[in-house]
């Protein structure tokens, strides 16, 4: 008793160990751990020093911004940074109107006598006051650039499909669009693929080619104004290298008018607005959210959210773990391992359930009594192993599927539809295409998966089950009964089969997954197919087998009955 009860707890023990390694192990499947940005943003530019980067160039504008994200994601100096802010707006009282950014324009605004006293003006309400455009259009047109005379011209344009033509009685959207493009184009605001592709598609505007797609990219530039001042749009658009970028950015910004600041901050730390706007796309809903999480680990970590291309996982129970003296190193280490080494790590994660997972069988074999006389026949060495093994792999899937974070997660990939309204311009400007708004629920492969994996455990377990039988030292007679004793094991994958797909059906009808009659009747169709191959494949020929051993062998001599002795009176 005494010896089961030492084995007993030297399983047990380390199988808990085992399994409390693989849960803070930082790596997952369809997701990066908190953890591991924060490592990857180690020694990389922060928030606070982009913010500062931006005030050096007098970009006060998008410096505020930055702030603003800085504020909303808690990140530390962000008191240091607001005083600067706060310093340079006193030192330039308009500089908070229009952004800043530009001292060449600085005449241009002050010139403006709607300008606003305080708070910041759009600089798409600027431009679309006639006052404003005329000495817009006076500055483009003594530009050298040709990029600028370029679209100019595109004022003649009376094919345009977007927005009426500029001398039409509401062709001041267009002007207004032009006005702002092209001054972008004047300073020297966009980046060279941007211009460049600004420019032929002037050119073939002008020489009578269809211009929907010059009018698009402005039509983003205005709406983008709508929402920015001219330093917050000088900040955002100047990194943006093509036209595809720039309409995603834009729809982006118009679904997302309340999350701008982390929007905007996610593109100057990163860089790579092109990344960011894939990343929103496929994670419309929480893709605003996990970019801001990631923020607060500086450049590296918004760059390796941006690389995975997945979702942030943040969990309480790691921070507990990490924040206590012995732990923070061991967690650090682990997260540095899964960073460098995502596919290591991932596999170690696994490896670890599944040694808790044989060391938890074991110890439940220990557990169990020790087998009687009449049943130390049926025992055959070695085969529990087999078994703790499959006990395993079935720990290992039930541990993955509890554990891993969002491994059915929603697809949220989508296209926005987007209006653009401007003031005094009129009725609504629609543009761009109308995509799909529905959230695909992803859980049909998993399901066939899960099924699959399920009934293949359960197909092994009746082959291990068989071999044990087959190898015990009994009679022929006796294994049949044996065999027969097991038709529940063997039948296991038909009640499992038609267990999922009545518990599928009934998810279906309450509403928690969407129809699909494909993963719900997987299930009985993997319990079928798993079923008759094990038995017309394994456990017939092996009936058959012990029949005619069962015949062959000689009949066992049956010994006389006694007849019953009658006592006799005395």
């Amino acid at each position: 008793m005494m010896r089961r009860l030492t084995g007993f707890l030297m399983c047990a023990v380390p199988a808990l160990l085992l399994l409390a390694c693989g849960l803070v192990m930082p790596a997952h499947m369809r997701t990066v751990d908190a953890s591991v940005l924060e490592q990857a943003g180690r020694n990389t530019t922060t928030l606070i020093q982009q913010g500062l980067a931006l005030l050096r160039q007098d970009n006060l504008g998008a410096a505020q911004l930055v702030l603003q994200a800085a504020q909303a994601e808690g990140c530390p100096d962000r008191v240091g940074l607001s005083l600067i802010i706060t310093n340079l707006a006193m030192q330039h009282p308009h500089w908070p109107v229009w952004g800043g950014g530009d001292a060449g324009l600085n005449r241009l605004f002050d010139s403006d006598p709607h300008l606003p006293k305080s708070g910041a003006e759009p600089f798409t309400d600027f431009v679309v006051r006639e006052d404003n455009r005329t000495v817009v259009f006076e500055l483009l047109r003594a530009s050298p650039r040709a990029a600028v005379q370029e679209l100019l011209r595109c004022r003649a344009l009376t094919n345009t499909v977007i927005f009426s033509p500029s001398q039409s009685a509401s062709g001041q959207a267009l002007d207004t669009a032009l006005a702002a493009c092209g001054l972008l184009l004047e300073r020297g605001h966009l980046s060279e693929g941007l211009s460049n592709a600004v420019f032929r598609l002037a050119v073939a505007s002008n020489r009578g080619g269809d211009p929907q797609q010059l009018e698009q990219v402005l039509l983003d530039l205005m709406s983008l104004g709508q929402r920015f001042n001219w330093g917050q749009l000088v900040g955002f658009v100047g990194q943006v290298q093509d036209t595809e970028t720039l309409r995603l950015l834009a729809n982006v910004v118009r679904k997302s008018e309340g999350q701008l600041p982390l929007l905007f901050a996610a593109t100057q730390v990163s860089g790579k607005p092109d990344q960011v706007a894939a990343y929103l796309m496929n994670f419309s809903q929480t893709g605003l959210a996990d970019l801001g999480a990631s923020l607060r680990f500086g450049a590296g970590g918004v760059n390796e959210l941006l690389r995975r291309n997945v979702r942030v996982h943040n969990s309480r129970f790691d921070r507990q773990v990490a924040a206590g003296a012995p732990f923070g190193a061991v967690s650090a280490a682990l997260a540095e391992l899964c960073w460098r080494m995502p596919r290591l790590g991932l596999t170690l994660k696994w490896l670890l359930y599944l040694a808790a997972g044989f060391l938890m069988a074991a110890a439940l074999h220990f557990a169990r009594p020790a087998a009687s006389a009449l049943e130390r026949p049926l025992q055959v060495r070695g085969f529990h192993l087999a078994r703790e093994m499959l006990f395993a792999l079935g720990f290992l899937l039930v541990v993955l599927l509890l554990s891993e974070p969002f491994l059915a997660q929603e697809s949220q990939r989508v296209e926005f539809p987007f209006r653009l309204r401007l003031p005094m311009v009129g009725s609504v400007v629609p543009a761009g295409t109308r995509g799909g708004n529905q959230a695909i629920m992803n859980l049909s492969l998993l399901t066939l998966m899960l099924f699959f994996v399920l009934q293949a455990l359960l197909y092994m377990a009746s082959l291990v089950k068989l071999a044990e039988i087959r190898r015990q030292n009994l009679p022929s007679r006796i294994k049949l009964r044996l065999l027969e004793n097991e038709d529940h094991l063997f039948d296991a994958g038909l009640y499992l089969g038609f267990a999922g797909t009545i518990i599928s059906l009934i998810l279906v009808s309450l509403g928690v997954i969407q129809p699909s009659l494909m993963a719900a009747y997987s299930s009985t169709s993997f319990g079928i197919i798993f079923v008759s191959v094990f038995k017309i494949f394994h456990l017939r020929p092996e009936r058959r087998k012990l029949l005619l051993e069962a015949e062959a062998a000689p009949a066992e001599p049956v010994a006389p009955a006694i007849a019953p002795r009658l006592a006799t009176p005395s």
